[in-house]
């Protein structure tokens, strides 16, 4: 695959067979062929303009949530943290939040308007983005319930308004128009003079409790089936502990995969799919990777 040509304008930072295990929270993958930080949204338009249509376009925010595999990412690779950042309030209602803004910010903010349903944000890992494209949830809510509108931006460098019913949303999947991305939504919540920060930080103190949170993982691996929860599935299965070359199925929390230290990419997707057979075999229950795996598999 030819590296992306680059026209004069381009101002952002571009890295060539850049290693995407220095990007993902599982700090496990092979190279990205071109790595492209944009410095603004005009920068990134004029970037995808000059890129081929052949040419691969992977969307990367901060690599929760994802694997690549250990033979890298041909084509480019769009890194959309720090770039769309905006988070303002508009109207009685409305926050306006760029596809960068960490969820755990938003909660925040949100909570500091006294607006609400929103302290649930702040156990979504990652940015809003990835929310978006994924219809995060957390503690019973989803991203996609608080979606007015969004704004994209397409293979092209063109940017297009979207309504949410040009979207199929369902529980941890969203499906829109091919070959574009999330840059920005338009939020609606309801006042809510309940909201609290003491109920934020305590969402986020029982992460802490009941997550492995400052080691390497994804957050969770498996979409809860309907009715259970992956990880009572995975421990009743007597999975916890389980390992794969560096890869572990925690001890805390059993819908988590833990880089024990060297871990490749290729443990933690075997270690997946033994999970996945076990509790088949075990329960009858198909457990659903929630996780995106991507990527060029070594020879």
């Amino acid at each position: 695959m030819m590296a992306a040509k680059l026209t004069p304008a381009t101002i952002g930072e571009v890295r060539n067979h850049e290693p995407m295990s220095n990007h993902t929270s599982w700090r496990v993958g092979g190279p990205a062929e071109t790595f492209f930080r944009p410095a603004s949204l005009d920068d990134l338009s004029q970037f995808l303009r000059s890129l081929d249509t052949v040419v691969p376009i992977f969307w990367f925010g901060l690599g929760s949530n994802l694997l690549v595999r250990d033979g890298g990412l041909p084509g480019v690779v769009i890194a959309a943290s720090g770039t769309f950042t905006t988070l303002e309030r508009f109207g009685t209602h409305g926050v306006s939040a760029g596809a960068s803004v960490p969820c755990t910010q938003l909660a925040r903010q949100c909570v500091r308007w006294a607006l609400g349903p929103s302290e649930f944000f702040a156990g979504i890992p990652g940015l809003l983005g990835g929310a978006l494209a994924m219809n995060a949830g957390a503690h019973g809510s989803e991203t996609w319930e608080r979606v007015r509108g969004v704004r994209t931006i397409d293979r092209f460098g063109e940017i297009r308004k979207r309504c949410p019913e040009e979207y199929e949303v369902a529980y941890r999947s969203v499906r829109g128009p091919e070959q574009e991305w999330f840059i920005e939504a338009e939020l609606e919540f309801d006042i809510d003079t309940n909201a609290s920060m003491e109920t934020l930080k305590d969402m986020l103190e029982r992460r802490k409790e009941t997550q492995p949170l400052g080691l390497p993982t994804c957050g969770s691996v498996f979409r809860n089936p309907p009715g259970d929860h992956a990880a009572r599935l995975i421990e009743a299965c007597g999975l916890k502990g389980c390992r794969i070359g560096e890869a572990e199925v925690s001890e805390k929390h059993a819908n988590f995969i833990i880089n024990r230290g060297e871990a490749s990419a290729q443990d933690i997707e075997n270690l997946i799919r033994h999970v996945q057979q076990t509790v088949a075999d075990q329960t009858g229950v198909e457990l659903i990777p929630e996780v995106r795996i991507v990527g060029v598999e070594s020879p």
